[in-house]
């Protein structure tokens, strides 16, 4: 009984158990999906592989002396960077975004990469500022932070990715303690340039209420000329991003709006991830029944649309126990966030976090249909190497830090 005391208490099953748990949910998906696909040979095989690979990475992150994940942060995100800008010029193009490093057989995504360099370098920025940001200096610095990788990723282009950048940069700020000006500073470009996407007439309305907001907090001429020129330049920069964007993901965001508009095109996986997830029932058709994704009705149903074969074969149980495993995982990572006094590890957990759980946000949102298909994968679920060993890379930091948390009391 104390032995399980002293394992416990250094390594934390209540996050090892749920994700492990997923991991297979996920490995069982993709065998289903890919098991009738001619194009998806050894899928599974590679799949399993990358696991295996991906629990050894997990586990010597664990074990590393945790001050190192400070020391590592300005290297790691200098190395993501450059990564980033080689994959412009020598990157493979996959599904019209130029964003995967081919060596030989293998490949990975240095976005998926990126993310932990980023989050790494926030917090290590941020833990030197004695009180909350309310510095407009702070913010830019923490943004351009940010928004530097944001802008490559941009370029491949890869919109669904560029989501969770800002997603975790965004939360990373407020689990900070960002004023409610530094709150406005950075929210409020983003609002503008939602609404530049709907016409002129929103776009002069979202910079009218800039104005008022900006009269409001009652600031000198130079921040509050600034701040609107931010927002100014947020709407046309969006405006000019969307018409560069390639056909098929200007037609993605249209298809979102109404995926009637073009069921046999652009609206065709939504609308067959909604009957797929419907077609489950309450206990699903079985494992290897579903139809939807044994006639592969949905192209790569393995890697964006792998949740709507789990609410096909395994119903509404299936659906929500992956739905309920995700739940503990983000509680669990909520509360190692809240508990742990050295101020970059928490900021670190909260960016783990917030990475996983918008990934959860997005992938299921798209299945079900409320949310536009923007290719973003299901943590520890979907097909994907890069993308397996990078989130289990993160969860043995967040171990890591669990492991030693007394240590930084």
């Amino acid at each position: 009984m104390r032995i399980d005391y002293k394992i416990s208490d250094k390594f934390d099953f209540k996050i090892f158990i749920p994700v492990t748990i997923l991991i297979l949910i996920g490995l069982a998906a993709v065998y289903s999906s890919t098991l009738n696909n001619p194009a998806a040979v050894n899928n599974f095989e590679k799949q399993l592989f990358a696991t295996i690979v991906a629990y050894i990475v997990f586990f010597l992150t664990y074990a590393i002396p945790t001050n190192s994940i400070k020391f590592i942060s300005i290297p790691g995100y200098v190395l993501s960077i450059i990564l980033l800008l080689t994959v412009l010029v020598i990157g493979r193009k996959i599904s019209g975004a130029k964003s995967w490093l081919a060596f030989g057989p293998f490949g990975f995504q240095p976005s998926e990469f990126a993310k932990i360099g980023t989050i790494l370098l926030l917090a290590n920025f941020l833990t030197r500022l004695n009180n909350n940001i309310d510095s407009f200096k702070d913010i830019l610095i923490a943004l351009a932070i940010g928004f530097i990788p944001i802008g490559l990723i941009l370029l491949e282009p890869d919109m669904g990715t560029s989501f969770i950048f800002i997603s975790f940069i965004l939360i990373i700020l407020f689990w900070k303690g960002i004023s409610l000006l530094g709150l406005f500073v950075v929210l409020s470009p983003g609002l503008v340039a939602v609404s530049s996407l709907f016409g002129s007439v929103p776009f002069v309305a979202s910079l009218l209420i800039v104005l008022v907001a900006l009269f409001f907090f009652k600031k000198d001429l130079f921040f509050s000329g600034s701040v609107f020129a931010i927002n100014l330049a947020a709407g046309f920069f969006t405006d000019n991003l969307y018409n560069a964007l390639s056909p098929h993901q200007q037609a993605r965001i249209k298809s979102f709006i109404d995926p009637m508009s073009d069921p046999l095109g652009t609206g065709y996986n939504s609308i067959q991830a909604m009957v797929a997830v419907g077609s489950g029932g309450f206990f699903g058709k079985g494992f290897l029944q579903g139809n939807q994704t044994q006639l592969q009705y949905i192209p790569e149903q393995w890697t964006d649309f792998i949740y709507c074969a789990i609410g096909e074969e395994f119903g509404f149980i299936g659906a929500m126990i992956v739905l309920s495993l995700f739940l503990i995982l983000f509680l669990r990572l909520l509360n190692i966030a809240s508990t742990t006094k050295d101020e970059f590890l928490s900021l670190v957990v909260v960016g783990v976090l917030a990475v996983y759980f918008t990934h959860f946000l997005i992938n299921v949102g798209m299945v079900i249909g409320i949310l536009p298909i923007i290719g973003v994968p299901l943590p520890f679920v979907s097909y994907g190497g890069s993308s397996m060993v990078v989130n289990m890379f993160m969860l043995g930091i967040v171990m890591n830090i669990f492991r030693t948390r007394k240590n930084y009391a």
